[in-house]
């Protein structure tokens, strides 16, 4: 069943309850009101002719012209005197015992069957005690609660079927954004994976949604771009030490009586099967951080500790290097150090940028600077090196390209693009400025709730 369906049947079960319950307040008051009205006048007419019959003064002959001129007879109206203390009491039907039990207790009784009424007090004179009976039809007041009846049988039905027209209506309305976000997943599809859906200004569940399917696309368009770009580059960086190390076999085969040619030869080949461990290291690298991170445990990390880890590690590779690492904007809350990540991947992520910086500095001092604020963990890498030519800065992070002023320097160009996936992985971002000649900085963005 569709969801607006279930929307409309559900609006319509609790409008007919709710509606029914309405209708059962209003007429039980409605039904009490009517016949309070019409005992009280029973009840008026009881005492009245209590007064006529029962006591003998002066002023009954102006009780009994009274009445006659100005008091209404009432349909059906009969009056009944009964001595107290009879076995046989004659009305014109048997009335429960409880109506006689509250007269006897001096109380005013009252009876319905039907549309016929019955009011009774117990009253007693210088001579003997009385039961004084008045009984009625109402014909008016009980065909006002039939139509009131009828009203409101046809109003409760009439309004459930409203009630399902206008659930029917609302729940269309509603699930319109639902439906537009539907159709525009739908024309989404592995070759278009760069479009995204409308997000509308708001916290509603809607724009939620919508927000989730574009991170989920963006994990997506990431994951099918590492795979494109492992199988294109794979085959193009691959081709070229392997086209020289067969170059190299078959010139060693062919100097069988030169030694140092052979010498040579394998050297080469020795050289280049190392450069083809590290492409393949870096290629299987970048294809296993996509946005994937199913198999990648996190846990918690204190960053400032980390980065000394990370000074350790770096200075291992390049003993000449000096890394400087600033902790002077630190918040005094250890919480705002501290982030469930995936540690060898943010090691390595922030190892490489730190990395290229000492390479690519001439051992000029590298500064890391570690700020936390506003919820944001962000740790700036800065050196005083060779710097990025602007037409270069677009594509810094494209897998195995490599700035033009970096000739001299051995590199396979994945250490940057590899990073910016680990960082994306835990919904970071790195953020880069660089002036050729004058140096480079990288900011790596992560937040402190992942």
């Amino acid at each position: 069943m569709q969801i607006a369906k279930k929307i409309t049947l559900l609006f319509a079960i609790l409008s007919a309850i709710i509606i029914s319950l309405l209708s059962g307040f209003v007429w039980y008051f409605a039904n009490d009101f009517a016949f309070e009205d019409f005992y009280k006048r029973l009840e008026a007419r009881v005492n009245i002719a209590a007064q006529i019959r029962l006591y003998k003064d002066g002023n009954n002959e102006a009780y009994a012209k009274m009445r006659n001129q100005y008091l209404e007879r009432l349909p059906s109206e009969k009056e009944f005197i009964i001595e107290a203390g009879k076995t046989q009491i004659h009305v014109d039907r048997e009335l429960p015992k409880s109506f006689y039990n509250r007269i006897n207790a001096g109380f005013m009784a009252r009876y319905r069957v039907d549309n016929h009424f019955y009011a009774g007090k117990f009253f007693k004179n210088s001579q003997k005690g009385y039961v004084v009976i008045v009984s009625a039809n109402d014909p008016f007041g009980f065909r006002e609660l039939k139509d009131l009846q009828r009203i409101l049988i046809i109003g409760f039905f009439l309004s459930v079927i409203l009630s399902f027209v206008v659930g029917w209506k609302f729940s269309n309305y509603m699930l319109v954004p639902l439906r537009n976000i539907i159709k525009s997943v739908k024309k989404i599809k592995a070759e278009n994976l760069h479009l995204r859906l409308d997000v509308k200004k708001g916290s509603d569940e809607m724009s939620e949604l919508a927000q989730t399917f574009n991170n989920m696309l963006n994990r997506l368009e990431t994951a099918f771009e590492t795979q494109n770009n492992f199988i294109s580059n794979a085959s193009h960086e691959l081709r070229t030490p392997l086209t020289i190390i067969s170059g190299e076999v078959e010139l060693a085969m062919k100097a069988k009586d030169d030694a140092e040619k052979q010498h040579l030869a394998l050297s080469k080949i020795k050289d280049e099967s190392e450069r083809l461990e590290h492409i393949l290291t870096s290629l299987l690298g970048l294809a296993q951080s996509g946005f994937n991170g199913k198999n990648q445990p996190r846990e918690e990390v204190r960053m400032d500790e980390l980065l000394w880890e990370i000074k350790h590690s770096v200075n291992q590779v390049h003993p000449d290097s000096l890394i400087e690492i600033d902790f002077s904007t630190l918040p005094e809350d250890e919480e705002q150090l501290t982030l469930k990540v995936n540690k060898n991947l943010i090691k390595l992520a922030i190892t490489n940028i730190v990395s290229n910086a000492c390479k690519y500095s001439n051992n000029h001092p590298v500064g890391i600077n570690l700020e936390s604020k506003a919820n944001i963990l962000s740790i700036t890498v800065s050196d005083k090196g060779i710097g990025i030519p602007q037409s270069d800065i677009q594509h810094i992070f494209e897998p195995f390209f490599r700035a033009s002023n970096t000739n001299e320097f051995k590199g396979y160009g994945v250490g940057l693009p590899l990073s910016l996936n680990i960082i994306r992985l835990h919904r970071g971002s790195i953020g880069i400025k660089s002036q050729e000649g004058v140096g480079t900085e990288i900011k790596v963005i992560l937040p402190i709730s992942i």
